[in-house]
């Protein structure tokens, strides 16, 4: 190879050498800085979905454990994203979600179905737990029998409400606005804090999933024994604090 030759080659190779690390550190900050603005775009009031407070298995066998997972990341983190695109422009972004869901009206289609799943299924996953069962306490229980007699009777009107509900919905234990509790039910993903929706109106403190993906993988058609169950993961303790 001719000097002259060698030179331009050798001179080539080493600019190469120099320039492609370059390139590609100059790809890296362009990606970093997409995924910042991408972040900067997120609206400041996006709602995020909440962990678990245990492991998907923690409830079985009255909850399985795929039930628990697909659940939690599918359903619920699916009514999460569409909250937040429903939310985008909207004069409610930046409030609470409580303060989201008493705010909107019966045509609020996004805002009410995906508003209230997120809502909803936060208060669900807090009130079990594999150390919940047994019979509530304090102020709690006693609320209970003022308001249904007994413990007992209480379980028999709240699985006749979510035994009874017709197709998709929720069983709801609720402090009214006379600070007496009550059950009822809604349908889809209602909930009482919608008050320009609901006629139950009130402060949901326990709630019951009873669409047929939260039992249908491991109870079938057999919704009564579902809710059964249900009572022998109950946190009764968080029950207790949002009752107040």
């Amino acid at each position: 190879m001719k000097k002259r030759k060698f030179i331009q080659t050798t001179s080539a190779l080493a600019l190469g050498a120099v320039l492609a690390p370059m390139a590609a550190c100059k790809s890296e900050l362009k990606e970093a800085g997409k995924e910042a603005l991408a972040e900067t775009m997120q609206p400041a009031s996006s709602f995020t979905l909440p962990d678990l407070p245990y492991s998907f298995d923690a409830l079985s066998p009255n909850i399985d454990a795929m039930t628990m997972e697909i659940h939690h990341d599918k359903h619920h983190a699916g009514y999460v994203r569409k909250f937040n695109t429903a939310l985008e422009g909207s004069a409610l972004s930046g409030q609470t979600i409580e303060q989201i869901l008493s705010t909107i009206g019966s045509d609020d289609t996004g805002l009410r179905n995906n508003g209230g799943g997120h809502f909803n299924h936060s208060l669900f996953w807090s009130v079990m737990s594999p150390k919940g069962g047994g019979t509530p306490t304090g102020d709690l229980s006693d609320a209970i029998n003022t308001s249904f007699g007994s413990f007992e009777k209480f379980k028999e009107v709240f699985s006749a409400a979510a035994s009874t509900r017709f197709g998709s919905g929720w069983a709801w234990l609720t402090k009214g606005t006379d600070n007496k509790l009550f059950v009822h039910s809604s349908p889809n993903q209602d909930n009482p804090l919608m008050t320009k929706i609901s006629d139950d109106k009130g402060t949901p403190i326990l709630g019951l999933d009873v669409w047929e993906h939260a039992y249908y993988l491991n109870y079938q058609n057999r919704r009564g024994d579902y809710i059964g169950n249900f009572f022998n993961v109950v946190n009764w303790n968080e029950v207790a604090k949002r009752l107040g």
